[in-house]
């Protein structure tokens, strides 16, 4: 624990100042007198978190932080995600469906349609956008998610929090990291995460900071507080004497765990004690099967996970606790879901292949513990059965919810979207048709507001599109179809189910009621075409990665976004004074002895395939004569080169074109620029590069 200490007084006075110790004292309470009329809003975000993790969702995880608040507040039965990372968090800021935001895939890629750009369009605004119209100060921690990798590297930050309505930010603009060593942001600033650094207490504390600096700046005014963990998502990455609560607990194993949590849901009434849980995923073995060692590692792997939760819910304890010294506690209403279901992805890339939670390591928990994770449902994160998109959500709000509804359960069902129609009526915002000049699609969301005093708000139709993993929720039926990767989409596998008798989906009611099928699909066909669902899309994370590179940043929109410099990036810079086509251009000054004449100054690596050949059409100026030699080239030592031509500009602007060779093997290989040994003293701008398959 005295680790834990230091970690944590190391990061307040290295990262965040030694303005941050004082932040930390007892604050004076506020009369109870005084409460503002309108409520802080308070939305906390856990990263890959299952349906049954949490100790009032049924768990044996210790979260008595969030336990508490689900006590003295609401908790859903059928509450909604998107599925996935950034669909889902792309919702939530929104209120719109992802594909309208520009999100309906991931961040990895654009994929070339305006439904899967993999950033925050402008046709959206953000809860923070739209809330600062109100008065509200806007803050957010934690994990965004929300703009395109490419454009994080070339550092374009137009989509970033701080640019999007929030008046402070620290976190991750990426969708992940590991604990100890990540790279953090602070608004638009980029650092190193100093010694001794972990990121979920530097997320909780750097929201205590926040509230702690708003409650003695800003007294009365009303905030929007956005805390994003990337707990409990992979690496298993936590500290070892909390570790160490958990191991013991986990040798149990995945059957009897998942049987427990099973019993205890139907003890708290979320499943009524005639269902029954789905059966182990066929994936899974026995754990009585298990050797004694292969039982060893897999508990570690649950411990670490468990511990992750764990040091989560301190922090949201720190956080409540803040609220409660400044007196605002009763007047915040508190939003806790997760982004997605339990995680089955299968993670092992790091230095060392121990499950020790250390930071060398880069391990996930594995399909093993997902299933318990999804306890009673079938599927998990990616899919659109339960499993993948029910989250808990706890709702905690002593002035707004009624006295007698505490620690009972909202039995319709919700989506994210529903979060941002909730902030702006509770607010007394207004959702705007235009923002900033551009035309904003209509709120899809729908107040949970009305369920805070036992009302209904009869939510009508929710759909769901991610990887070709389609669904719809319209009052009590569901139609869901899975679609494994790879695969094309098949309507003939469209599955349904009562929710009301069936929340399980253990009984398909697809042969039985044609007619709502064929309802409920060519309403989930209308949606689609409405959102620019189509086509639906099925490759693989990597193979769709893979083939974004193939578009070449060539003209510098996401300045050196995607691109590598192996002979250091003090030779090259974007400039963007329009100095050849109206953009951004590429900057090259060669002063003597600068690069080495091996190394390239900027490279873009892909893969190919063996009998592909390429075409290379680029724009060269500068204002006398300038030369650099332009590669086409295996990245392996000694591979093929199968283009390698020298360009000179000779004082002006001049274009040029070129063919490659086939390429002889498979492998990655890399459009590359190098400085010609004449190139010293030299200065030149390069853009609009474009390769281009030959047929």
């Amino acid at each position: 624990m005295l680790n834990r200490i230091k970690r944590q007084v190391l990061f307040c006075l290295l990262f965040l100042g030694a303005q941050h110790a004082s932040a930390q004292l007892p604050q004076p309470q506020r009369p109870a007198g005084q409460q503002k009329e309108r409520p802080n809003i308070l939305i906390i975000l856990a990263d890959d978190l299952g349906f049954s993790d949490l100790g009032c969702y049924g768990g044996e995880v210790e979260s008595p932080n969030l336990d508490q608040l689900a006590e003295n507040g609401l908790r859903y039965k059928q509450f909604y995600n998107a599925a996935r990372c950034c669909p889902s968090r792309a919702a939530l800021m929104t209120g719109l469906y992802p594909h309208q935001t520009g999100m309906g895939w991931m961040a990895a890629a654009d994929l070339g349609t305006p439904a899967y750009s993999g950033t925050l369009n402008e046709q959206s605004v953000t809860i923070a956008e739209v809330l600062k119209t109100a008065g509200y100060s806007t803050y957010m921690t934690g994990k965004w998610h929300l703009t395109n990798h490419r454009k994080i590297d070339g550092h374009v930050t137009d989509s970033w929090p701080a640019h999007r309505g929030f008046d402070r930010f620290f976190g991750l603009i990426r969708g992940g990291a590991n604990y100890f060593t990540p790279e953090v942001c602070s608004n638009d600033s980029v650092y190193q995460s100093p010694p001794d650094f972990y990121l979920t207490d530097a997320i909780s504390d750097t929201t205590v900071k926040f509230l702690d600096e708003h409650f003695r700046q800003k007294g009365e005014s009303p905030f929007f507080m956005y805390v994003a963990y990337t707990a409990p998502h992979w690496p298993l990455h936590a500290f070892k004497e909390t570790i160490q609560k958990y191991r013991e607990r986990y040798l149990r194993g995945w059957d009897e765990t998942r049987k427990e949590r099973f019993e205890r849901q139907q003890k708290m009434d979320l499943f009524g004690l005639e269902t029954r849980m789905t059966d182990r995923d066929p994936e899974v073995p026995a754990w009585n099967g298990l050797s004694a060692e292969k039982r060893e590692e897999m508990a570690m792997r649950m411990a670490i996970y468990a511990a992750q939760i764990d040091i989560m819910d301190q922090g949201i304890g720190r956080i409540m606790q803040t609220l409660r010294q400044a007196g605002q506690l009763d007047n915040t209403l508190v939003f806790f879901l997760s982004d997605n279901g339990a995680c089955a992805e299968f993670i092992s890339s790091g230095k060392s292949k121990a499950v020790d939670g250390s930071e060398n390591t880069f391990e996930s928990y594995r399909i093993h513990w997902a299933n318990v994770g999804s306890t009673p449902f079938k599927e998990y994160k990616h899919f659109t059965h339960e499993g993948g998109i029910a989250t808990p959500l706890i709702v905690h709000w002593p002035n707004g919810i009624k006295k007698e509804l505490r620690s009972s359960y909202v039995t319709e069902y919700g989506h994210l979207t529903d979060l941002m129609a909730t902030c702006v009526e509770v607010a007394g915002a207004t959702y705007p048709e235009t923002y900033r000049g551009k035309p904003i699609h209509p709120l899809e969301g729908k107040s949970l507001l009305p369920h805070f005093s036992g009302k209904r708000n009869n939510r009508g139709r929710i759909f769901w599109e991610h990887e070709a993993n389609i669904a719809v929720r319209d009052g009590m039926w569901k139609l869901v179809a899975k679609t494994v990767q790879d695969d094309q989409f098949d309507p003939s596998k469209l599955e349904l189910y009562n929710m009301e008798e069936d929340p399980i989906e253990m009984h398909d009611q697809a042969a039985a009621h044609p007619e709502i099928v064929d309802e409920l699909y060519s309403a989930w066909q209308k949606w689609a075409e409405q959102v620019g669902v189509f086509p639906m899309d099925t490759r693989g994370y990597g193979a769709r990665m893979q083939a974004y590179r193939r578009d070449i940043n060539g003209e510098f929109d996401d300045r050196l976004g995607g691109w590598n410099t192996p002979a250091g990036k003090e030779l090259v810079s974007v400039d963007t004074t329009g100095r050849l086509s109206g953009k951004n251009s590429l900057r090259i000054v060669a002063a003597g002895g600068d690069a080495a004449p091996d190394l390239p100054v900027l490279a873009w690596p892909f893969q190919a395939k063996q009998g592909e050949s390429f075409s290379l059409r680029l724009a060269a100026g500068s204002e006398r004569e300038a030369r650099v030699i332009v590669k086409l080239e295996s990245t392996a030592a000694e591979g093929p080169v199968v283009l390698e031509q020298q360009i000179s500009t000779q004082g002006g602007k001049r274009e040029f074109s070129f063919d490659a060779s086939s390429l002889p093997q498979d492998g990655t290989y890399r459009l590359a620029l190098y400085l010609s040994p004449s190139a010293t003293g030299s200065e030149l701008w390069i853009d609009r590069i474009e390769l281009s398959p030959r047929p």
